[in-house]
Formats: C-alpha cells, sequence, structure tokens
C-alpha cells in the first residue's frame, strides 16, 4: 500500500511514526518545509526565549533508517483523483490512500491591510520575522527624538484572546517588566503600552470560566490593558481600528485572532466543512471520496456525539486522530475492522507568565492555577515535543530563563536582501 501524506505537523508525523517499519506500507511525506516544528511554543521563539532548532527538527534526519518512511519537500498544486495522482510544484506521486494534514492557516477574515501589515503567529518564520520587528524597532525607539513616534513604536496590540495571544502577551509584560528595562535604559522613562483585545466576551472562550477570570486578573496585573469585545476592522497609517470606532497608534499588531483550513484542486466544494475544513466520516475518510484522508486541524468530524460541532483545532486531536487512522491503515490490510474516531479529552491549558498558568481537566472535573499549574503546562509540552534533542535543548534553556530571569537569544538576524526569492526546489 503506497500512502501519501500532504503535511508533516502533529497529525502527520504522528501517522507516519505509527507506519514505521509496517513493510507492506510505503509513506511518503510531503511538506513545504522540509522540518517539523512545535506550534505552541512559536512565541517564545518570537520573543527570544528560544532558538529555532529548540522546536524544529529536519524531516530527513527524523525518517533516517526507517526504510519504509520518505520525504519529500514541495508544495501541493492540484490532486487527480481519477489517476490517484497528487501534482506537485516540482513533479507528481500516485497513492494508493491520501491522507491531508496539512494543517491550517492565518485567517485575516479578508481584511487586507490587516494581511498586510499585521505580524501572524502560525509558522516558524512567523516567529522570527516577528522577533526581528519588535527588537528593530526597540532600537528605533531608543532613537527616535519624537515622542509620538516613540510610544508607537513601544506599543503593541496582540489581536486574539485564545492560547497563543494569552501567552505572546503575558510574555511581552514579563520582558517589558524586566529585561528590557535593563537593557533599554534609554526607554525606562518612555509611555508604552500592551493590548490584548479579542472580538468575544471572555480570553480562553473554550476553557472553564475560572480559567478565563484567572488569566484576565493575572495579564491585568502584569500590566497588560485587555480589552473584549472589540473587534479589529483595519490596520493602516500606524493605526489599528476597532469596529466600536475607537483607534490605538501603534506600529506593532500581532494577530493570533482566527484560522482556516487550506482548499486544493481536485477536491469537491462539497467535500468541505465549516471553516473550509475537510469533512469526513467517523474513519476520517474525506466525504464523497473513495480514498482520502483528512485529520488534524484541516478536517472536521461530526460523527463524535460529543463534539457534534468538530473538534477543536488542538493538538491533541491532531495526534489521536494520526495514531487512530494509522492503526486503521494496518487493519485495512488485514482486513479486520475499522474503529471509528472518538477523542479523548485531558484536558486544555495556557500560560501566562513565570509561575503563572490555568489547566483544566474535564474528567474529573478540574481546575488548577499558578505554580502547580505552570509545572504542569512545562512538562506536557516538553513531551509532546518530537525528539530526545528537542526536549533536552528546550528544558535547559527553560531552566536558565527562569534562575537567570534573562535569555541570550535576542539578536536580529535577517537576509540581506529585504525580499527574498522563491528557493523552493523546482524542476
Amino acid at each position: 500500500m503506497k500512502i501519501v501524506i500532504v503535511g508533516g505537523g502533529f497529525a502527520g508525523i504522528n501517522l507516519a511514526k505509527e507506519l514505521t517499519n509496517a513493510s507492506d506500507i510505503q509513506v511518503t511525506l510531503i511538506d513545504k518545509n522540509n522540518y517539523n516544528f512545535f506550534p505552541p511554543l512559536i512565541y517564545q521563539v518570537a520573543t527570544a526565549y528560544l532558538e529555532p532548532s529548540s522546536i524544529s527538527y529536519p524531516f530527513r534526519k527524523f525518517f533516517a533508517g526507517k526504510k519504509n518512511l520518505k520525504f519529500r519537500l514541495g508544495e501541493v498544486i492540484s490532486i487527480n483523483q481519477a489517476e490517484n495522482k497528487v501534482i506537485l510544484n516540482n513533479g507528481e506521486l500516485f497513492y494508493d490512500q491520501l491522507v491531508f494534514a496539512s494543517g491550517a492557516e492565518t485567517s485575516f477574515f479578508g481584511m487586507e491591510n490587516v494581511q498586510k501589515n499585521a505580524i501572524p503567529m502560525k509558522t516558524l518564520n512567523d516567529s522570527i520575522e516577528m522577533r526581528n520587528k519588535l527588537l528593530q524597532n526597540m532600537e528605533k525607539a531608543v532613537i527616535t527624538k519624537d515622542i509620538r513616534e516613540r510610544r508607537k513604536l513601544l506599543t503593541v496590540v496582540v489581536a486574539g484572546g485564545g492560547p497563543t495571544g494569552v501567552e505572546v502577551s503575558g510574555m511581552l509584560a514579563e520582558m517589558r517588566n524586566g529585561i528590557l528595562l535593563k537593557e533599554y535604559p534609554e526607554l525606562a522613562t518612555s509611555a508604552s503600552n500592551l493590548y490584548l483585545v479579542d472580538g468575544g466576551s471572555s480570553l480562553l472562550s473554550p476553557m472553564s470560566e475560572a480559567s478565563q477570570k484567572d488569566t484576565f486578573d493575572a495579564l491585568t496585573k502584569m500590566g497588560v490593558v485587555v480589552k473584549l469585545n472589540t473587534r479589529v476592522t483595519d490596520f493602516k497609517d500606524d493605526m489599528v481600528y476597532f469596529a466600536s470606532g475607537e483607534t490605538i497608534a501603534t506600529k506593532n499588531l500581532i494577530w493570533a485572532a482566527g484560522v482556516s483550513a487550506k482548499q486544493f484542486d481536485g477536491i469537491s466544494s462539497e467535500s468541505y466543512g465549516r471553516g473550509r475544513r475537510m469533512a469526513t466520516d467517523a474513519y476520517n475518510k474525506v466525504n464523497l471520496t473513495s480514498n482520502i484522508f483528512a485529520i488534524g486541524d484541516t478536517s472536521i468530524l461530526l460523527t463524535d456525539t460529543h463534539f457534534p460541532e468538530g473538534h477543536p483545532q488542538v493538538a491533541q486531536v491532531a495526534i489521536q486522530q494520526g495514531k487512530n487512522l494509522a492503526s486503521n491503515f494496518v487493519s485495512m490490510l488485514r482486513n479486520k475492522p475499522l474503529n471509528a474516531f472518538k477523542y479523548n479529552d485531558k484536558g486544555s491549558m495556557a500560560i501566562i507568565g513565570k509561575n503563572k498558568a490555568v489547566v483544566d481537566i474535564p474528567s474529573p472535573k478540574l481546575h488548577f492555577k499558578g505554580f502547580f499549574a505552570w509545572l504542569v503546562w512545562l512538562f506536557i509540552h516538553l513531551i509532546s515535543l518530537i525528539t530526545y534533542r528537542n526536549r533536552f535543548k528546550t528544558f535547559y534553556n527553560w531552566m536558565v530563563a527562569y534562575f537567570a530571569k534573562d535569555q541570550s537569544y535576542r539578536m536580529i538576524i535577517r537576509p540581506e536582501r529585504a525580499k527574498q526569492t522563491d528557493e523552493r526546489i523546482k524542476v
């Protein structure tokens, strides 16, 4: 059986891992990057607490020695279902079973100026761009004599009150209140504000009311101005506009407000559901197809009675779906019954800052906050990293940052050319 997997995130890499050494299955994983990375920690790369290699690992190194696993660098252009063929930007691949694990991409809800000017927070490249821009704006703020310009350079607006927005805001608040005061003494008396805005009525909306309140209170105490029921409508000329008519002058809008799945030519529009996610049956097979599957953020499965609106787009869903689908592929070859996917919700969590986090466990219904929740968050994220090397490097960096109250990765590293040409492999 030839299985082609599109995307090497949580879902794709766990599917591939589970099929390791299955001699009657040949797996080819396609990704536009040559590395797997850990999205929950990209904000720590963006804020210079981790280096990129701490949360990423090359696919080819990971696949080395695994005879039935292959990697292909490329991007999917279209699917030819009649010929069981994937057309890439650099060639073609044939499959017996095709799996989309392509994740989700940042959604700007059709706002062109926001897409053009804001800083997204979805990929490793985004995190490096954010680090560079924030550090460069700090340096500009040191030089400028214009008080209004300096305030715009130092003011940051984070859009999106989910885990990413909360974690970025908490980290930036700690940096502003500690490290940056020491390293930028010229700015010690300069006015700046850090805003976290969300269109909903609470932060961390999927979590418990206790977690929402604890998070709001903790961020407020750290100096973050939290503005709820506040929807961004535009960002131009160094001004963020809101639906209420309010504005905030800033050069830094960090966008963590929404995602949507990717659509592919060759897949019928009727196979897509809400959020452009591929609608699947209980076994993750895409509706109106015979041998195409979707797992992780790019899929929406509506047959799980506990999640009638589809599963949340979180790492645990992707990991569990990858493992379940791998088991089903083996069962197909053995002519055994398939297992319908049922999500085992192990809980949700978010870190707010040093010694501050919130954790919800659904069964039994428990809520934790503070230092213990922070330790749980650290442990879960460490063991979720793909290799022991990543776990060791991340743990070491965290310990240095915790005891030294600092980290040494605040370097502006950028290409000499302002805009790089597309250097993806093509034939």
